[in-house]
């Protein structure tokens, strides 16, 4: 997720910061064991889910949904009077001072440009290295400069696939979806132009076999891992059942022209999802699926559960598709718990890390890891909120908070006997490293 903010977005709140000082533990940490802490700050590694930006200028293919022109209110953690941003300068940068007052906003922004400057096409990596990630997957519609292989893997976007009829019903539904439509049709076009076609096909079955396929197929031959869905955005994540008569029939009929109506358009959409699924599947790339509460001031929360996802999780022509909840579910996290169970679905605490405390994100974790330790994974969602608040910033503050928070919930664990401490280093490691390796097969230790 890609939020532009206006360039004053971290000049309002200088004064609220000023002459504010850091607590150097805070109460959530000394929670944790101070040697477990230790341990987890040393693992290098695997973010699941960012949208890290390349060092093109304006980075056009970044986002293929940016939320720029969708108006939501910020919760706490992510607005930028909350300390912790203030923390993440002086880290990063070596910010010495305990304000954002104008003078010293120069400063900090003149040695942010001296280090983008120096760093070049380095700049990512240099990001990496300094938030302790040693592999992160990058949610993007192409990669570019300085997002090289190994360190940087690409996670490609699907919903535009879902989309080859007319949106125009669609993007009615409400404010947020009329803004996002238009940036998934402009995708789809891309896709089209790329296989060098100026139409969508006649029929359901050429669509399948001229566009998505050979899609996904030229997606994964350029490193792809995963695919990304952020259909909640778009419609609730109900994707039941469709045979392939009734989807024909929808296709044919409005391939050409004409305005499908809302169940009409599901039932294409439901059974496009599961051929992508399928065919990510064949090809070695796992599904990421958005869930969580936000963004949008018109978002469906409701459609964002992830127990709407369990049919096609049941689906047997889908079990050898590994799914991955994507921001855990958020308010649902429970529910995420639930479909864990599953034996092809994962999550991850991207955006919890940011939006949730380390206190709060710790229960979660701690729900989770108490059932299925190998399914659970580190994420960031690390994104830029404006020009002084790059992605650099956010994967550094997620990078603190997850590993804070995993701390706090290995160390319940260890003194309510459910783990040993050897146990608990095994289940971090596992959380931040290897669950994802052997997801992605990237061959870490």
């Amino acid at each position: 997720m890609r939020v532009q903010k206006p360039a004053t977005l971290v000049l309002y709140c200088a004064a609220m910061l000023a002459c504010a000082s850091l607590p150097t533990v805070s109460a959530a940490q000394s929670r944790a064991d101070s040697a477990l802490t230790a341990f987890i700050a040393k693992i290098r590694s695997v973010d699941n889910h960012s949208h890290a930006n390349s060092v093109a200028p304006g980075d056009s293919d970044a986002d293929a949904l940016a939320l720029d022109g969708i108006p939501f209110e910020l919760p706490v953690p992510l607005r930028p009077d909350n300390p912790v941003w203030l923390e993440a300068y002086r880290a990063l940068y070596r910010y010495p001072y305990a304000d954002l007052s104008g003078a010293h906003m120069k400063m900090l922004r003149a040695s942010m440009q001296s280090v983008s400057k120096n760093q070049g096409d380095n700049f990512p990596t240099w990001i990496l290295d300094h938030v302790g990630t040693e592999v992160l997957l990058a949610n993007r519609m192409a990669m570019g400069p300085g997002l090289p292989a190994p360190r940087f893997r690409w996670v490609s976007y699907v919903d535009a696939l879902l989309l080859p009829l007319s949106n125009k019903a669609e993007a009615a539904v409400s404010p947020d979806r009329e803004k996002l439509y238009p940036l998934e049709e402009k995708l789809f076009r891309r896709y089209l132009a790329d296989l060098k076609l100026a139409n969508t096909p006649a029929t359901l079955a050429s669509y399948l076999t001229t566009v998505i396929t050979p899609t996904l197929e030229s997606q994964r031959r350029a490193g792809c891992v995963a695919v990304k869905f952020e259909a909640a955005y778009l419609r609730a994540l109900d994707f039941g059942e469709a045979s392939p008569a009734a989807a024909s029939a929808i296709y044919e009929k409005y391939s050409q022209g004409g305005e499908p109506t809302h169940a009409e358009y599901k039932t294409l959409q439901d059974f496009l999802f599961r051929y992508i699924a399928r065919e990510a599947g064949r090809l070695g790339m796992a599904v990421h699926i958005h869930s969580f509460e936000a963004f949008g001031n018109t978002y469906s929360v409701t459609g964002a559960d992830p127990l709407l996802l369990e049919s096609a999780f049941n689906d047997p022509a889908l079990s050898k598709t590994n799914f991955v909840i994507i921001h855990g579910g958020g308010i649902f996290a429970s529910h995420t718990a639930a479909m864990l169970w599953k034996p092809n679905v994962y999550a991850d605490m991207s955006m919890m890390t940011l939006a949730y405390t380390p206190a709060r994100l710790a229960e979660v974790l701690r729900g989770w890891l108490t059932q299925y330790p190998e399914k659970v994974m580190f994420g960031s969602d690390a994104f830029g909120l404006g020009p002084d608040m790059g992605w650099e910033l956010s994967a550094w503050i997620s990078a603190k908070n997850g590993r804070t928070a995993l701390a706090i919930a290995l160390t319940d664990m260890i003194r309510n006997g459910e783990v040993s401490r050897t146990r608990a280093e095994e289940i971090a490691t596992m959380v931040l490293r290897t669950n994802a390796s052997k997801l992605y097969d990237l061959g870490l230790d």
